[in-house]
């Protein structure tokens, strides 16, 4: 039987295509053709993100995409530990009469053993096994870390050339982390920006999404998001910067308004956006569909394909087509208002390394 690589390379090759051919054609970046063809698939950021590409590639080649998921889904099947020919092998018979004879023993040894607990042996205090959770150390790499921290536990998080360190201190009632500059109490109501360097502008959000104080052995569920430079929506920048390489202007105004973004599919990829610190969602969408996100201060969008999806900004009656990335590239943007030392409001693109 051939193997889900073979069929999508026997296919391709069937076609005369070449990888950088499919790779303009569907937008995938060529690394991921040749992973899928070589069942590299450590090669993908997630199994959503090979599903969605696996799907997409044998729907071009004119493959029977359920009987690649089919062959997917069977590769990832562990083997049994026992070979299935022992598994149906039938079972040796004994004489009946020996079996009776093993049931009577056996029921003796157990009435026995009832009788020596029951009457005999004196009941000792029941044993307990303390469960000890050691303190663990985690690295922030890339733009959030989200994972369940217990007490001890602690995040290095990189930022320019320094690395700072936050410790969940404890999981009593309030939440504590120590991290630079003191103590940062959480709680399940809203995020917390955090200034790590002192320069009065937030460096890190954290988020508080499952927590029970009443359990604190089950630890808490903890999301750590990077944010980029000078980008809080209060913060005052200075006016040579605001047109800086770590960001693009899109609108200039004296206040800020609303602006909605209209988002159309060119292939299949996923897809994450972000609304007003608030609104988290992820979907796979396919070629085609289309979509309008309204924003009030600030989105963030994450696609696996940048150039999947393209994006207008409407706002105050202007329409402006969005630059997110080449093809293939998993991309990070950022828009938000900022505001400058005159005064004035910038609605500006920033992307996330």
């Amino acid at each position: 039987m051939e193997s889900l690589g073979d069929k999508l390379k026997l296919a391709r090759e069937a076609k005369g295509y070449s990888y950088d051919y499919v790779g303009r054609e569907i937008n995938i970046a060529r690394r991921y053709l040749e992973a899928l063809e070589t069942e590299d698939f450590s090669k993908f950021p997630g199994e959503p993100y090979l599903l969605g590409f696996l799907r997409n590639y044998g729907e071009y080649l004119g493959l029977d995409v359920n009987e690649l998921l089919s062959l997917y889904r069977a590769m990832k099947i562990q083997e049994q530990p026992v070979p299935v020919e022992q598994l149906l092998r039938s079972p040796p018979s004994f004489p009946k009469p020996l079996i009776v004879l093993i049931c009577v023993f056996s029921g003796l040894i157990v009435a026995g053993f009832v009788t020596y607990f029951a009457f005999i042996r004196t009941p000792a205090e029941p044993f307990q096994r303390n469960i000890v959770q050691l303190p663990m150390e985690y690295i922030l790499e890339g733009t959030f870390l989200e994972r369940r921290f217990y007490q001890g536990d602690t995040v290095l998080i990189p930022l320019g050339a320094e690395q700072f360190k936050a410790e969940l201190r404890s999981l009593e009632d309030p939440l504590t982390l120590i991290m630079p500059g003191g103590s940062v109490v959480l709680n399940l109501s809203g995020d917390t920006d955090v200034d790590l360097n002192g320069d009065d502008i937030a460096d890190i959000r954290l988020s508080l999404s499952d927590y029970d104080k009443n359990n604190p052995a089950a630890g808490a569920l903890i999301r750590f998001d990077t944010h980029v430079a000078s980008v809080s929506d209060t913060t005052i920048l200075p006016a040579a910067t605001a047109e800086s390489q770590s960001g693009t202007v899109i609108f200039s105004s004296t206040n800020t308004y609303p602006f909605t973004l209209e988002i159309k599919f060119q292939g299949s990829c996923m897809f994450r956006w972000e609304v007003d610190r608030r609104e988290r969602r992820e979907q796979y969408f396919s070629r085609g569909e289309t979509f309008t996100i309204p924003v009030q201060n600030t989105i963030r969008l994450w696609s696996s394909n940048a150039t999947a999806v393209t994006v207008e900004l409407n706002g105050a009656g202007r329409t402006v087509a969005l630059n997110l990335g080449t093809a293939g590239e998993v991309v990070v943007i950022d828009l938000r208002w900022l505001r400058d030392n005159e005064g004035r409001f910038r609605l500006t693109q920033y992307r996330l390394e």
